[in-house]
């Protein structure tokens, strides 16, 4: 036994016999959006006038708390990523102190352009201190800063010590009495004698 299907349809459109044709036909076109917008916009006027003043003070007081909400949020964001700059240099540390304890003790350019770095790069990150943390400046003052940025400083200190420790077993550091030999001053001698003392 097989199932017939019907297929149902609707036709909306008015024929010229249908109850209502000729009321509709009589009506005017359906206005443009333009219009449609440009009354919106009076009706909303209109009731902002007449005022529904309850209801402005609880949608400014849920919209200023949505807005101290994202503050919060940008202030939290800001604070992480200033931290984050902050331990970079950390991260600095122990790849350079590894990279400097394999080029060993002797002198070769590998070992000379790797303790070079090792003395440079925080030099250069302490002078762009202001630099590194501009992205997250707030402009009123309520993220601060000074942690992460006495952080970051000491750890680009510690990273130039790392440098001009290893400079130092490689002797290229003048520690020795004998590194200021061109500096010492001889006494002029007045005589000289042949005869031994």
């Amino acid at each position: 036994m097989t199932s017939k299907r019907r297929r149902w349809s609707v036709n909306l459109n008015l024929r010229e016999c249908d109850t209502g044709y000729g009321t509709v036909q009589k009506m005017a076109p359906p206005c443009d959006m333009r219009l449609v917008q440009s009354m919106a916009k009076e009706i909303e006027r209109k009731s902002d006038a007449s005022g529904n003043s309850k209801d402005d003070n609880e949608l400014s007081v849920a919209h200023a708390a949505a807005e101290s909400k994202k503050a919060l949020a940008i202030v939290a964001r800001k604070k992480s990523r200033a931290m984050q700059i902050a331990l970079s240099p950390g991260k600095q540390i122990a790849m350079n102190a590894f990279m400097l304890w394999m080029s060993g003790k002797n002198l070769n350019i590998f070992s000379i352009s790797v303790t070079s770095m090792a003395i440079l790069n925080p030099i250069k990150g302490i002078l762009s201190l202001s630099n590194a943390f501009r992205s997250c400046e707030d402009p009123d003052g309520k993220v601060d800063l000074a942690s992460s940025k006495a952080l970051f400083v000491v750890l680009n200190l510690i990273w130039l010590g790392v440098g001009v420790y290893k400079m130092a077993n490689m002797k290229l550091l003048p520690l020795t009495s004998a590194d200021w030999e061109g500096y010492v001053v001889w006494k002029h001698v007045m005589e000289t004698s042949s005869i031994p003392p």
